[in-house]
């Protein structure tokens, strides 16, 4: 009786070799997503400064400096009591290009002339 040697045999260890083409394949796959966030914040932050639209005409606004603990809604209050303070924040914001509602004190806002000859 023969007996058959059934053991796997090891296979050869091979290092990963990488051609120049897949060097720079995957230089490339890597650097893509850093690539995209730049230009997405490239695009968004951008957008303002190239805008093409003219700025508020002069006259058409007046501007009052932040004081500490003061609010849009509050500024709002104090130069048009007698509008609704909502639509008196809108217009700040979109006069002044406000990303956010966060202020600072010392601050200087643009208030649209309509609501600022209320007060």
């Amino acid at each position: 009786m023969t007996t058959i040697d059934v053991r796997p045999t090891p296979s050869p260890r091979t290092r990963l070799r990488l051609t120049r083409r897949g060097r720079r394949a995957l230089a490339s796959v890597t650097a893509l997503p850093a690539v995209v966030a730049v230009s997405i914040a490239v695009i968004s932050g951008g957008g303002a400064l190239a805008s093409s639209e003219a700025g508020a005409p002069q006259g058409s606004f007046t501007s009052v400096t932040v004081m500490s603990g003061d609010s849009l809604w509050t500024i709002a209050e104090e130069v048009a009591p007698q509008a609704d303070p909502r639509d008196v924040v809108d217009a700040i914001i979109r006069l002044n290009a406000l990303g956010s509602g966060q202020l600072d004190a010392g601050q200087t806002l643009a208030i649209p002339a309509e609501y600022a000859t209320e007060s």
